[in-house]
């Protein structure tokens, strides 16, 4: 006989109304036994699971974390297996009012099993694996851990410490042999380190504008690449060192997931398996790469080759006018290469406002041979003599030779690298993992953080998803709900922004204003000799509150911060034009931009209202 579609209903729970749902404990495609806790509730005096009355595989869930429900709202279909609900069928077809009257009584049992209270404690975090699939009755690999985190970037390693730091035995697997992953390793930090020299030579030759010569830096790129390197070891060491504090093991090699409940690292020593409770994905990203470019030429070369610093070349293209080939482009410049950029879009950063990027692109187009936009390479063909590129575009020229060339096209998730669809776990066409808005995949003991599950791919935003996955797997009643993440792109000028940009804003149909301050009009900047950057305000029409923010500016990453806060706290204008900032400081252009958006503001004329 088929097998019976019943509808599971919030059984009889007392006098309790609108009771949140904090935990679902099932995904579609389960099996779950007679018994088995399907999602937990929390009232005012306890917490309490609600028990399948049938076994069977779950068809689809109807509630989500932060649901409120009450005796009969339905959570969930269920195939079951058990021969009481199988048997509810009736031999003869019965009238659609029948039909409606049998489901009532077939599907919501008239005797349900009992609501069963759980313990109110901070660590009543059960999955599937607690819950009719005993965790003892799992196959238990050569080493074993309550939480394993794959990959330790600035996500995994959060992840692991602060599980660690909330009492649960974790494992962290590393394919490099350093902590600190991508970011760490041939990512933001070694980058950085390159810029604040970047940054000095830069700064040293501008001086001489304003009657101070230093001479042309003799550059050792020896010593150079050794101070890098030194920047990463000292955090690199930090890191194990942190580990070691609070007993995370930790495992270097290339990990893959064969089980739900098993990981296999491939290791300098071989194969060792990883069973765990809970397991949290972070797995980042690989640099992006364009077909039909000739790699095997040493004079191509990505982000990670252009952190080596292996020669300073005579004439470099950099493909792709994001963040990572810019920042890249800003080191090189300042180190002597002669510098042109190709970019697709019609504007550098193409997903920044627009009025941030002009003070950026007249900065560098005075420094940089060519900067081509709507325009791409067609074609590379690698000489003796050196890399003649074919152009197409709006702005294409005529066929240019390169001593070498950056690829800097962005980063693609490693979700179809780490054998996660081989086991069930939703994957997009793009290889980004779903999650929901506890960061679990539709298995609800396995969590995934960081690039692997959506842009923007941002260290700052895996490192506060990596401590959230952590205290929800210890039973935190926690979800996703940051307002913004916000973005930096450190070339000379930095320009940050957060929130809504007017771009969005238009496209949305939100009432908006815009407040501009221009540095211009600042005594920090001014004395800097570097006026050329602005601070802007995006704030709702009606309520005056601030929806977003971006300054473009020496240490704009640094300034940023404060439009952050002030959109989490749901300031609005007049919060922060009498907010007392420091005179004279770079701080103060939020204060001004803020003032301009009240009417207040002295330090230009542009009055808005005079009370």
């Amino acid at each position: 006989m088929a097998q019976k579609v019943v509808e599971i209903k919030i059984p009889d729970i007392g006098d309790f109304q609108d009771v949140p749902v904090i935990e679902v404990l099932v995904s579609p495609g389960d099996t779950v036994e007679k018994e088995t806790a399907l999602i937990t509730l929390e009232t005012d005096k306890a917490t309490m699971e609600i028990p399948s009355p049938h076994a069977g595989t779950i068809k689809t869930v109807t509630v989500k974390v932060g649901d409120k429900v009450s005796h009969g709202t339905p959570i969930l279909t269920l195939e079951a297996a058990d021969q009481e609900a199988r048997t509810a069928d009736s031999e003869t077809a019965p009238s659609s009012k029948d039909k409606q009257q049998a489901a009532q009584i077939n599907e919501t049992p008239s005797d349900p099993p009992p609501v069963k209270p759980a313990p109110q404690t901070k660590n009543n975090n059960k999955t599937p694996a607690e819950q009719g699939k005993p965790t003892e009755n799992i196959p238990r690999g050569d080493l074993h851990a309550e939480v394993v985190v794959l990959g330790a970037g600035p996500g995994g390693y959060t992840a692991a410490f602060r599980a660690a730091d909330l009492g649960k035995k974790v494992i962290l697997i590393e394919r490099y042999a350093t902590l600190g992953g991508v970011c760490l390793n041939v990512g933001c930090i070694p980058s950085k380190a390159l810029l604040h020299m970047a940054k000095v030579i830069t700064e040293a030759g501008d001086a001489e504008n304003h009657g101070i010569v230093f001479g042309k830096p003799k550059i050792s790129l020896d010593k150079l690449r050794a101070w890098k390197e030194s920047v990463i070891g000292k955090l690199t060491k930090g890191l194990k060192a942190l580990a070691k504090q609070r007993k995370v093991e930790t495992l270097h090699g290339t990990g893959k997931l064969v089980t739900p409940y098993m990981v296999q690292v491939e290791t300098s020593e071989g194969k060792k398996s990883v069973s765990f409770d809970h397991c949290i994905i972070a797995a980042g990203s690989n640099i992006a790469r364009i077909p039909s470019f000739p790699y095997d030429d040493p004079r191509i070369i990505d982000s990670t080759g252009a952190l080596k610093l292996e020669k300073i070349p005579k004439h470099m293209l950099v493909i792709g006018g994001g963040i990572i080939g810019l920042e890249m482009a800003t080191v090189y410049a300042a180190l002597g290469s002669k510098i042109s950029i190709v970019e697709f879009m019609d504007q550098l950063i193409p997903s920044a406002d627009s009025e941030l990027i002009k003070p950026l692109y007249r900065r560098i187009k005075k420094r940089y041979e060519e900067i081509y936009l709507k325009t791409r390479v067609t074609e590379i063909e690698a000489k003796k003599s050196g890399l003649t590129v074919s152009f197409e575009g709006e702005n294409a020229p005529a066929p240019q030779t390169y001593d070498c060339i950056l690829v800097a096209v962005g980063r693609r998730p490693n979700g179809f690298n780490i054998g996660a669809e081989s086991i069930g776990i939703q994957i997009d066409e793009k290889g980004f993992i779903q999650v929901d808005q506890q960061l679990r995949t539709n298995f609800a003991h396995i969590f995934a953080i960081g690039d692997i599950i959506g842009n923007p791919m941002l260290a700052h935003k895996a490192t506060y998803e990596g401590k959230l996955a952590a205290e929800i797997i210890a039973g935190h009643k926690a979800l996703f709900d940051a307002r913004t993440i916000p973005s930096v792109a450190y070339t000379d000028p930095e320009i940050a922004w957060m929130g809504l940009t007017e771009h969005e804003a238009k496209k949305r149909e939100i009432e908006y204003e815009k407040a501009s301050f221009p540095w211009a009009a600042s005594g920090r900047a001014i004395s800097m000799a570097r006026d050329e950057g602005m601070t802007q305000l995006i704030l709702d029409k009606k309520t005056r509150r601030i929806l977003g923010a971006g300054i473009v500016g020496i240490n704009a990453g640094e300034l940023i911060a404060e439009t952050v806060l002030a959109l989490e706290m749901g300031v609005d204008m007049e919060d922060i034009s009498l907010t007392i900032h420091p005179h004279p400081t770079l701080s103060e252009t939020v204060l001004f931009a803020a003032e301009i958006a009240e009417g207040t503001i002295t330090d230009l004329y542009a009055p808005k209202n005079k009370t």
